[in-house]
């Protein structure tokens, strides 16, 4: 049979055609009134996607960019700040933070899991100038609890900012920015809104751009305060990715389609969507008699899931690509060969997640030995799974034999 590749990663995600398109036709010079009448729109429809009044900022860098930008223009060297990590990209704020001078208190969860609230409550201090979490670890597909993390600071009375990388986040899980108390909050273009790598974007809350004028970080060409100045004009302050810019757009007027031209209702079923795929995934995957890795808090964003005992999960990564063109991703740093994880962040939908779920089900019966294996239980999983959330139930039936035990 032909093979035609499809990503199932967490980013980069697969691209939206009418962003192709729209990058293609993006010959427009960064300096004319054409683009700032482009960038003025797309800022503002960022502004809805993201579901917060406060301002949000482009930056032409990877999602990276956006949180070093959020340690060097809110922190100054020697202050606190605390550290939510549980994995690597938690592991990522810790090293920013200490590469600007940062004094780092530390509360960490074992990958897979996600972080007790009265460990942080224990590690905050009335000197904590800011504290750093992920909405979502993509490393080990665990959701942690942001609205709870923003009580918490402020029933403390504490007056530290709550800074959310919210990349894989934004788009798979409903996030209620200003409500919650987040103060920045970081997205990147290639995971929800299914364009290429190369753009990140955040917004500051009031509070936060009070702490910008105060920090002493060094800060060039990550300076928020002169990207803010400038995009008040239809600018940024450097080159922009400009076809990235357009691509943009045209995701974001593609979203608003999916609500009736609503956007806010559009990236609503847009996390609905994720969250209905990540809920087949999680049901096929246990049909199969395989272990979720983050049973507890999993995340919309990616589904890990642990191999069976003795098989190394680059061996499921590997076949799935070789026999299906079919792209998973492997665990990273300590995690390698231990986990794999399936996406579902961006254009993924029904026949993408049972096209997936099939494919494993094939993997499975070749390469895993697993007991009491049988095709369709996987599937059968999973297709109760979407009837029961799109409303179908009355009238589905399943036969006994693939209801798993």
């Amino acid at each position: 049979m032909i093979r035609k590749t499809r990503l199932f990663t967490p980013g980069p995600t697969p691209l939206l055609p009418a962003a192709q398109f729209a990058m293609a036709a993006a010959d427009i010079h960064h300096r004319t009134p054409e683009f700032r009448a482009l960038y003025e729109r797309v800022l503002g429809q960022l502004k809805i996607f993201v579901g917060t009044r406060n301002d949000v900022l482009l930056l032409a860098s990877s999602g990276t960019g956006a949180m070093e930008a959020s340690v060097s223009n809110l922190t100054s060297p020697g202050d606190r700040v605390l550290v939510l990590s549980a994995g690597k990209f938690g592991e990522r704020w810790e090293s920013l933070a200490k590469a600007f001078g940062c004094q780092v208190d530390l509360v960490s969860a074992p990958y897979g899991d996600t972080l007790s609230l009265d460990e942080v409550k224990k590690a905050l201090r009335p000197d904590t100038r800011a504290v750093f979490v992920q909405a979502t670890e993509s490393s080990t597909g665990v959701r942690h609890d942001v609205k709870a993390i923003g009580a918490l600071l402020r029933d403390s009375g504490s007056e530290a900012l709550l800074i959310v990388d919210a990349i894989t986040g934004l788009g798979t899980t409903h996030l209620d920015v200003d409500a919650w108390g987040i103060d920045v909050i970081i997205g990147g273009s290639q995971k929800a809104v299914m364009i290429p790598p190369g753009l990140a974007y955040l917004s500051l809350s009031d509070r936060a751009w009070k702490a910008a004028e105060t920090s002493k970080n060094p800060r060039y060409y990550f300076d928020l305060r002169k990207e803010r100045k400038n995009a008040q004009k239809g600018e940024s302050s450097y080159t922009p990715a400009v076809a990235l810019i357009a691509a943009l757009g045209a995701a974001l007027d593609y979203i608003a389609g999916q609500g009736g031209g609503d956007l806010a209702a559009g990236r609503d079923a847009l996390i609905d969507n994720a969250e209905t795929c990540a809920a087949m995934t999680r049901a096929a995957v246990k049909a199969l008699g395989l272990s979720l890795f983050a049973p507890a808090a999993p995340s919309a964003a990616a589904t890990s899931v642990l191999p069976p005992e003795g098989v190394d999960s680059g061996v499921i990564v590997k076949e799935l690509k070789r026999r299906f063109a079919a792209i998973i991703t492997n665990g990273q740093g300590e995690m390698k060969g231990k986990i794999f994880r399936i996406a579902h962040i961006g254009l993924f939908d029904y026949m993408d997640t049972i096209a997936i779920i099939a494919a494993l089900e094939q993997v499975a019966a070749t390469s895993l030995n697993l007991p009491g294996f049988a095709f369709g239980k996987a599937l059968a999983a999973a297709q109760q799974v979407y009837a029961e959330q799109s409303g179908q139930t009355a009238n589905v039936k399943v036969a006994p034999e693939m209801v798993p035990a």
